[in-house]
């Protein structure tokens, strides 16, 4: 039973397809002498047949045989009546080739070498993997789902290899069934527990740089490069673009015909919004761009402080901002400038009124969102008109209506 054991190892082995014949060769031979030498203190009397093809083996070892009284080595002798018993014909001094069979070494050693066949046969594969997957960190990747987990997620590629997708490289909008069909780029590849582990990730930036070279030709061909691609997975991303060629439109190739390109791309980021821009090199145009959709009137760069003042008209603040403060964050670390808002056209001795003074007639949680798209005082507030409020919060139109109402009877 322990030999069929054995065999149905090697049929595992023939399945691999990472481990070539000698390879396989050498190492099986190798596990066996390993058994020979622990059990008869050498190898080198014997003789190992090895078929992969059928995945079965035989041990031969070979003896000198001596007189019955001169016995010194029962490994490397055998007597002369032992050596009749197997054939009436041997003489002293000739040789013995007789079968060693498996069932011999006992139940604990065939289990030891079936352990160590299996290591030393996964390790080379386990390697290969390893390597095949460590040179694919950034390429895109397509696997079916195995199994889904709380915490991650079991991808099988084309050859059934596994690779994990956490949680955390998870699109917030995202949702898997076992069976269906994934993309997502390789971001790591590591050997734990001598095991090789490949994660992937769709909210990486590489992930969206990767869609856009298989969606835009231009940029797989190199005539358009991606200077930087900053985002916030599943909300909004800004992608910063060049071209080399002055007859390229960049943002028009990226986007396509009437976004053509683009709808791929956003469709398999759950509908992420995604502002393309042109690269520039001057700072101050550079970031009037990050901040698109709003106007600005004005910027002022502070180059020893990596800040930008942006000055705007009160009702091109909310629009800078973004819903959340998602836009110049994005805008922040598009640039690698730190973006302050302000206001063109408040004179500085202009009565307004801090929102955090309202704190007892005015919910916390309603301060907070109105802050959240850069209306921190009284005045900011009521320069935006209800529609507009109820556009860039999450506020009900009447709770609006309540706060604006509280907000003008200060000034009244």
């Amino acid at each position: 039973m322990e030999s069929l054991n054995l065999i149905d190892t090697f049929s595992e082995f023939k399945e691999l397809k990472n481990i070539d014949r000698a390879t396989m060769m050498s190492v099986l031979e190798d596990v066996f002498r390993g058994m020979m030498v622990k059990n008869y203190g050498s190898d080198e009397n014997f003789d190992i047949i090895i078929n992969i093809d059928k995945g079965d083996f035989e041990i031969w070892r070979n003896r000198e045989v001596v007189e019955d009284d001169n016995l010194e080595d029962p490994n490397l002798e055998i007597t002369l009546s032992e050596a009749k018993k197997i054939d009436e014909d041997y003489e002293i001094g000739e040789e013995v080739t007789d079968e060693v069979k498996l069932a011999d070494f006992g139940r604990r050693a065939i289990l030891s070498l079936r352990q160590n066949l299996t290591s030393r046969i996964l390790d080379p594969e386990k390697n290969n993997l390893y390597a095949k997957y460590k040179d694919r960190i950034g390429e895109v990747v397509t696997g079916e789902i195995y199994q889904v987990w709380k915490r991650e997620i079991l991808v099988l590629d084309d050859e059934g290899n596994e690779l994990i997708l956490p949680k955390s490289e998870q699109i917030p909008s995202d949702y898997f069934r076992k069976g269906d069909t994934i993309r997502a780029v390789v971001i790591k590849v590591e050997m734990k527990n001598n095991n090789p582990l490949i994660v992937l990730s769709r909210t990486s930036p590489v992930f969206l740089e990767r869609l856009f070279e298989l969606e835009v030709p231009e940029i797989f061909d190199g005539l358009i490069t991606i200077k930087k691609i900053v985002r916030v997975p599943g909300e909004r991303a800004k992608v910063a673009v060049e071209s080399y060629d002055e007859r390229i439109d960049p943002v028009g190739a990226c986007v396509g015909m009437k976004g053509s390109r683009i709808h791929g791309i956003v469709r398999e980021l759950k509908n992420e919004n995604i502002d393309v821009i042109n690269y520039t090199n001057n700072v101050q145009l550079f970031i009037q761009r990050a901040l698109s959709p709003a106007k600005i009137s004005s910027i002022k760069i502070k180059e020893e402080d990596k800040k930008a003042e942006v000055f705007l008209m009160p009702n091109e603040v909310s629009l800078a901002i973004g819903k959340g403060g998602l836009n110049i964050r994005l805008a922040s670390q598009l640039s690698g400038y730190e973006i302050d808002v302000y206001r063109e056209g408040v004179e500085e001795d202009e009565e307004d009124v801090n929102l955090e003074e309202f704190a007892d007639e005015i919910e916390g949680w309603i301060i907070d969102e109105m802050k959240s798209i850069g209306c921190d005082t009284a005045r900011s507030v009521l320069d935006l008109s209800v529609e507009d409020l109820v556009k860039r919060t999450d506020l009900e139109e009447e709770t609006i209506q309540e706060v604006m109402k509280v907000l003008n009877a200060e000034f009244e």
